[in-house]
């Protein structure tokens, strides 16, 4: 009898697990403090799009705002999912030109487009994500916090938003 209740037990915790089992880890997994975009944008021609970008800056008078990340890194994505939120949306759509380039798994030895960082000063991108703030005459703007946004996922709204207005208007 002990067994059989046993049984019925497991077999109702397993039916649960893979009726609702998708439900429970999605929910579980989704509830942090930043909207993670659900894919970091990869292109085909990094560098086009950084050229594209550039041209694109010095028509309007904004700046290149570069984002060097990749798919597999949360901060990556958060700072995408950052990028996609009001008010930073709407900001970034006024001041920039916005580039996402992924640059895989750099501090592994498996990098992606870092000459795009080098072009630009930027010789060592010990994680992911990196933000670049490029002039349209292709000057880096933050040479000293370009490598530091490695932390994004933890970095509120409000923070992430006022400096990058700074570095909107940083020197011009």
């Amino acid at each position: 009898m002990i067994r059989q209740i046993l049984t019925l037990g497991a077999a109702i915790i397993l039916a649960a697990a893979i009726v609702g089992g998708d439900w429970f880890f999605n929910h579980r997994a989704a509830h942090h403090d930043y909207p993670e975009a659900e894919a970091y944008i990869v292109s085909d021609d990094a560098e086009g799009d950084v050229e594209a970008a550039l041209l694109r800056a010095a028509d309007t008078g904004k700046r290149v705002l570069l984002v060097m990340g990749a798919n597999w890194c949360h901060d990556s994505r958060a700072l995408a999912g950052w990028m996609e939120s009001e008010p930073i949306a709407s900001m970034v759509a006024d001041k920039y030109e916005l580039v996402f380039v992924n640059i895989g798994m750099p501090q592994r030895g498996d990098g992606h487009n870092l000459g795009i960082a080098r072009k630009f000063g930027v010789e060592d991108l010990p994680g992911t994500p990196n933000l670049l703030v490029i002039t349209a005459d292709g000057e880096l703007v933050n040479g000293d916090t370009a490598t530091t946004w490695r932390n994004s996922a933890s970095r509120s709204e409000d923070e992430i938003f006022a400096e990058l207005v700074m570095l909107a208007d940083k020197g011009a």
